[in-house]
């Protein structure tokens, strides 16, 4: 069986996706209208279930290294030596931002090149090389050389498996599988949170959080060995032989001339030319880049970021402690990650992001009427942690996972991976000037002017969903990119 697969692969593995559409889509078709018919159940969602959980390390690793410095930092500052020195502190926490930016920058190209699963552990390399600096750095430069190391592997990271879990899902549990980035991220947030809790009270601990972090990095590098590649990315470069076994092993055997065929309607012919940034910009897939560019720049606006850099004072003045407070907003962060794991396959993709983008401007009106004048005391703090944490938990529910799971979806395979890239690389950019500006403009404004543009934005969003975005629940790849492109 193997050393016929093989033969075949040699047979194709120098044809273009165009060149195999000549030469055997009529046969396809044909097995294709038999396929169709045994198509009456959906493929088994444990054949993809394993590669999805190991795809979902990468997010787990993302979370996790956001938050690593959050309780550690005055003891690092103490340690190296920085301590009192805010902008030094700033750096440590901001370094990873701009390695995150770099990163994304080049995440398409090095997806597109070299295949999803070895991007996959070309962002695991940094990641165990910047950790471990940190860990055994005796100086601030040493700390921010590790730090920015880190960022680079956590800019691919997500924007890779959102391509590759959007790739290998069966269509009626891709919802799913997409949010359990989500819900890596947030339980990779809360793990550096509880690994931290020991840092006050043992001498040296913040280096074994940053050690810790080399585990499952390097897991994600080696068990990618074992995953499937993404078959779009195969027949994109036209191994297509290669393509069907891929499908094989994610969908089952019965599911493979369906899944052939359907990628198939979808092709112009023009796969394996190369993309030009040009062409993200103007002519046919300018829609859907302008979508997610949109989506993923109203994700940031919203406030979400500053609503997590001002939590800790809000909850410090309604008496709570900084280390009760993080673990409330995990827990409602945890929350609404799973809730949106239950509903994405079954309330649709643009009903999760109208509804949560609008409780979060119900959330963020709270936290206005808590900052007026016309409330005070108790009220008023009851208002301004409320509103927090449901503005978190309604984050989740949508406005958090929708847009890295639906962007790879509505983007066509030959830009799918270069368009996530220009989307990531726009979300880091204002994700970056949120945390620059927040501060001084909440001296300058005041918290109720400030959340009132933050409603505004989550408003804006709302409006901009329901004109603009397309439902993709229950639809195959090639269905949506036919359904979009003219």
């Amino acid at each position: 069986m193997w050393g016929r697969q093989g033969e075949s692969s040699l047979t194709y593995k120098r044809m273009s996706s165009r060149d195999y559409a000549k030469v055997d889509v009529e046969e396809t078709s044909a097995l294709s209208q038999n396929g169709m018919e045994q198509e009456i159940t959906n493929p088994s969602w444990k054949l993809s279930f394993p590669h999805i959980i190991v795809a979902t390390i990468s997010s787990f690793l993302f979370g996790y290294h956001l938050g690593v410095v959050n309780e550690p930092l005055e003891t690092i500052s103490s340690d190296l030596g920085f301590s009192g020195n805010t902008l030094a502190e700033g750096l440590v926490v901001s370094t990873c931002l701009g390695g995150a930016f770099i990163g994304s920058l080049f995440s398409g190209w090095i997806a597109d090149e070299i295949g999803r699963r070895r991007a996959f552990q070309l962002c695991a390399l940094p990641m165990v090389i910047g950790a471990s600096v940190s860990a055994t750095t005796k100086s601030l430069e040493g700390m921010l050389i590790g730090r920015f190391l880190v960022g680079t592997g956590m800019g691919v990271g997500p924007p890779v498996a959102s391509l590759y879990v959007t790739e290998v899902s069966p269509a009626f549990v891709r919802g799913t599988y997409g949010s359990f980035i989500q819900l890596a991220t947030c339980l990779g947030l809360m793990g550096a949170l509880f690994v931290g809790i020991p840092v006050k009270a043992i001498i040296g601990w913040w280096r074994i959080c940053f050690w810790i972090a080399t585990i499952p990095a390097g897991i994600l590098a080696f068990a990618m060995m074992f995953c499937a590649e993404s078959p779009h990315w195969l027949y994109k470069k036209g191994r297509i032989a290669e393509a069907e076994a891929e499908f094989e092993k994610l969908l089952g055997g019965s599911h493979v001339n369906y899944a052939i065929e359907d990628l198939h309607k979808s092709d112009r012919g023009d796969e394996t030319d190369t993309v030009k940034f040009s062409e993200l910009l103007y002519g046919r897939h300018f829609r859907v880049v302008f979508i997610g560019t949109t989506l993923f720049a109203l994700q940031q606006l919203s406030g979400i970021n500053a609503v997590f850099y001002f939590s800790s004072t809000v909850f410090k003045s309604a008496g709570v402690p900084s280390d009760l407070a993080n673990v409330f907003v995990g827990i409602a962060n945890l929350a609404g990650s799973i809730t949106a794991m239950i509903l994405m396959d079954k309330l649709g993709r643009k009903a999760l992001l109208i509804w949560s983008f609008f409780g979060m401007a119900v959330a963020m009106f709270l936290q206005v009427a808590g900052a007026s004048s016309f409330i005070s005391g108790s009220a008023a703090l009851s208002l301004s942690v409320g509103g927090m944490l449901l503005f978190v938990l309604t984050f989740a529910l949508g406005a958090g996972p929708v847009p890295g799971l639906l962007l790879p979806e509505i983007f066509p395979n030959r830009i799918r991976a270069k368009a996530m890239a220009v989307c990531m690389s726009v979300h880091w950019v204002i994700n970056f000037f949120v945390g620059l500006f927040f501060l001084p403009l909440l001296e300058q404004l005041g918290p109720q002017l400030l959340y009132s543009m933050f409603c505004t934005f989550c408003l804006m969003a709302v409006v901009f969903v329901k004109r603009n975005v397309v439902e993709t629940k229950g639809r195959s790849l090639q269905e949506i990119e036919i359904a979009l492109l003219p």
